[in-house]
């Protein structure tokens, strides 16, 4: 196993960690996966090929599938509803 599929391992474990935290303390990692992911997919597409870059897209759309709705709505000029424990 190379380096790449290890990192994008440990993205996963880290992941659902930041899943099992509480809605204001999911902010910080989970902004920090999201933006590191396309990295981490790029790498294992250079060493492994596109076929493992789906199966590492397929992770990343099942984790962050809620963020990526919100993101896509924003850009749309749409305004979100946020869950109540982010309201202010």
């Amino acid at each position: 196993m190379n380096l790449s599929i290890i990192a994008g391992c440990i993205w996963v474990f880290v992941g659902a960690v930041t899943a099992m935290l509480p809605m204001r303390g999911q902010m910080v990692p989970g902004s920090i996966l999201l933006l590191s992911a396309p990295v981490i997919m790029i790498w294992i597409g250079y060493e492994n090929g596109w076929i493992w870059t789906l199966v590492g897209l397929a992770a990343f759309a099942s984790m962050m599938r809620n963020p990526l709705r919100y993101l896509i709505a924003r850009a749309r000029g749409k305004t979100p509803e946020l869950p109540p424990e982010l309201r202010r």
